[in-house]
């Protein structure tokens, strides 16, 4: 049976990361590094990985072991280096030791028996260092699939000079969101409240989990077996809020990361910016800012303050793969390339990236940081910690490319195209992935 899951998640996995154009395969990428050797003769383990200021963490790491080093080839972001992955897969050869990937997508590659077991390799050793949401993302029952690096815990960006024009209080709840929406465009302000992507993926998907939607059970140790429920009545009431917003033209409809999106977050187009702890550091390095802009940080909106709900965007991890040479050696890139202070404040000052290993993402260093960009608050300690600490973790599934694919298409049903309505997009997604399970061969719990 798990032949045929194989067979059919292989090409799938492909294609749908081939929809970003890319189609190299992995052998060339792994073949040269972009980084110095310190040690000629110790043990080289391959990485493929795209962290902005990379380069300045191998040469730590390769100063600091005598025995490993790192061999560093960025082969592309996201579906780019997924797709060049899943071809190393399918011909047995080309993938690197050590790859970067998405807790996402970690499923769709166990499930081909790409990826090793790291609790073979000490993977327990570690897992103190993270916290209990962080290491659910990257486990399987009792098998771990990688190391965590950064994550992507939630808040609301929002411009104060915007609000404070138009006497709005930076809401707190997702009630007063809609309201501070409606007062905005009662005032004839020339922007809108937010933007609620059709693309975001991920990011409705956060959304829904906020309101308690668990879309996919899934353990590796039954890798034929999934349950699917995402036409809970929660996630039906999240769409159904922002379907209204969208049908009164409370928020805009802007697919994201286009370059005219990037555009309206930094112009004023919008006053808030419900973003993951990535996110300051994103609106940093995007051009055009508005130089009078006031850019603050508040916790996410909360359906009910009494019982809040953190939720996660995005995520980043080291795994090792199948095909790697010594297993061991590339288990402990995995587990130490991000595993001192001094790596992670390179990964924090010059790459913006959110901890996830505890003794740095608990320090005084982390929690007191002041930003300029967000005049001079500290926003991990007001926002962005307790959003990590409150986050449980999720389950994603072994097709979790194609169940996006397939939400994002439903959601544009509804807030662009307007042909259905919220609780019919997700029922239509419900049978669409049920079925689509059944065909790839697996159980449905």
């Amino acid at each position: 049976m798990k032949s045929k899951v194989l067979a059919g998640l292989g090409a799938v996995v492909v294609t749908a990361a081939a929809l970003t154009g890319c189609s190299s395969g992995g052998e060339a990428a792994a073949a040269s590094c972009s980084n110095e050797i310190k040690q000629p003769d110790a043990t080289q383990v391959s990485v493929w990985a795209w962290y902005p200021a990379f380069e300045d963490v191998v040469d730590l790491f390769n100063e600091t072991h005598d025995e490993v080093q790192v061999c560093w080839t960025n082969a592309g972001q996201g579906n780019d280096e997924y797709t060049k992955f899943s071809t190393a897969v399918e011909s047995g050869s080309g993938a690197p030791d050590v790859i970067m990937l998405e807790s996402e997508v970690l499923s769709s590659f166990s499930i081909r028996d790409a990826l090793v077991d790291l609790s073979e390799y000490g993977a327990d050793e570690v897992k103190g260092d993270y916290t209990e949401g962080a290491w659910k993302d990257v486990s399987s029952g009792d098998a771990v699939y990688a190391i965590p690096v950064d994550g992507g815990p939630m808040g609301m960006l929002y411009r104060k000079d915007i609000l404070d024009k138009y006497g709005i209080t930076p809401p707190t709840t997702w009630a007063e969101f809609a309201d501070a929406a409606r007062k905005l465009k009662d005032a004839g302000a020339p922007g809108v409240l937010a933007d609620f992507p059709p693309n975001g993926r991920a990011y409705t998907q956060a959304l829904f989990a906020q309101s308690g939607s668990v879309p996919f059970t899934y353990d590796s140790a039954n890798p034929t077996d999934i349950g699917i429920d995402v036409n809970d009545q929660g996630s039906k009431d999240v769409l159904s809020y922002w379907q209204d917003l969208t049908d009164k033209g409370l928020v805009a409809v802007d697919e994201a990361f286009t370059a005219d999106y990037n555009t309206m977050l930094v112009d004023g187009t919008y006053a808030i910016y419900v973003a993951a702890a990535w996110g300051p550091g994103y609106l940093q390095g995007l051009e055009g800012t508005d130089e009078n802009a006031q850019w603050r940080a508040a916790p996410v909106p909360q359906w009910d303050t009494g019982n809040p709900v953190q939720i996660n965007w995005g995520g980043s991890t080291f795994a090792v793969t199948s095909q790697a040479k010594d297993k061991e050696a590339s288990a402990t890139v995995a587990k130490e390339i991000f595993g001192t202070e001094d790596a992670w404040k390179i990964g924090i000052e010059k790459a913006a990236l959110f901890p996830l290993w505890k003794p740095i993402l608990e320090s005084d260093y982390f929690a007191n940081l002041e930003y300029p960009f967000f005049g001079g608050q500290q926003i991990n300690k007001e926002v962005f910690l307790p959003a990590a600490a409150g986050y449980s973790g999720s389950t994603f599934s072994p097709f979790q490319n194609y169940a996006y694919d397939q939400l994002q298409q439903e959601v544009t049903a509804v807030v662009v195209d307007k042909k259905k309505d919220a609780g019919q997009a997700l029922d239509d997604l419900q049978a669409t992935l049920e079925k689509y399970a059944k065909d790839q061969g697996f159980t449905l719990e």
